[in-house]
């Protein structure tokens, strides 16, 4: 049984960490107002973007540009998002068990972003080609040569197909670890759902029921210019959706320990006065005993 020193110092300790916590709650508290904002606030276009590019998609020949059909290679790049720090709850590991377990046929290489999921994927041996640490929070500029190394690898031939695992920030307490693809262009999820999903009801549209688009100079020129953006924009905006995702687990997970601490120093507070309770009436005992003895 411990003594009543013993608990003293655990108490003292326990309160260290839980001022600590609180600490970390309250800064990642303030982080994530600001992350959840930048997600909020460039999904709409994201999802805009990608709804006129699906649409135009169906709408021409795989062939009109490289974008919009597979590479001619059988290998798959993936790009893994993930955060720096850890201290974020189940976050990191539900990701990389949601990206493990998704099928994909062929090789696969993967391209990281966050230093826990490289460590992660280097540890079970994946082929992992590059890694792009980027600072919080995000820049769009930092993020260009992401996406310029991604388009020069599948314009190669060598990849089908591009795909993204990153977390979706649904809410506070709700996040989906989500495998996307980006290229060939295809309907993203952003925020956990599709917002022109019912346009997209059957499974082959028929060409007359699509937006007519008028294109100047011609479709080629427009598209050489504006799906590298695409690829850029969409990269960005999955990692805002990564970064709310990890500063709301982080608070959510500091809060939890905050709470954990205080309810374990109730605990032991509980068993020191319990134990100081009992010594004090053992000697209560001691002086009776001999009193009457002494009689």
């Amino acid at each position: 049984m411990p003594s009543t020193r013993d608990i003293r110092r655990r108490i003292k300790s326990v309160k260290s960490t839980a001022q600590i916590t609180k600490a970390m709650q309250l800064v990642a508290a303030a982080k994530m107002k600001k992350a959840q904002d930048q997600a909020n606030n460039g999904r709409a276009y994201a999802e805009l973007m990608n709804k006129v590019l699906v649409s135009l998609r169906d709408g021409v020949e795989e062939s009109t540009h490289a974008y919009f059909s597979e590479g001619k290679g059988s290998k798959t790049l993936v790009l893994a998002i993930t955060s720096d720090k850890g201290l974020c709850g189940a976050l990191n590991t539900n990701l990389l068990k949601k990206l493990l377990s998704t099928k994909i046929e062929g090789e696969v290489d993967y391209v990281t972003i966050g230093r826990k999921g490289a460590q992660s994927l280097a540890r079970l041996r994946k082929s992992l080609i590059a890694d792009f640490p980027l600072k919080d929070p995000a820049k769009f500029l930092e993020l260009r040569p992401v996406g310029k190394f991604i388009q020069q690898k599948f314009l190669t031939g060598e990849y089908r197909r591009v795909l993204v695992a990153f977390n979706n920030f649904i809410n506070t307490v709700t996040i989906v670890p989500s495998v996307e693809q980006l290229l060939p262009v295809d309907k993203v999820t952003l925020g956990g759902k599709r917002s022109y999903e019912a346009d997209h009801v059957a499974a082959s549209p028929d060409a007359a029921t699509l937006p007519q688009y008028t294109f100047e100079p011609d479709a080629a020129t427009v598209f050489d210019s504006v799906l590298p953006q695409y690829v850029n924009n969409t990269i960005f905006q999955m990692l805002l959706e990564a970064r709310a995702s990890e500063h709301s687990s982080r608070m959510v997970a500091m809060k939890n320990a905050t709470d954990n601490a205080k309810q374990m120093l109730k605990d032991l507070s509980l068993e020191y006065n319990k134990l100081r309770q009992a010594a004090i009436t053992n000697e209560l005992l001691e002086i009776t005993t001999a009193k009457m003895a002494l009689e």
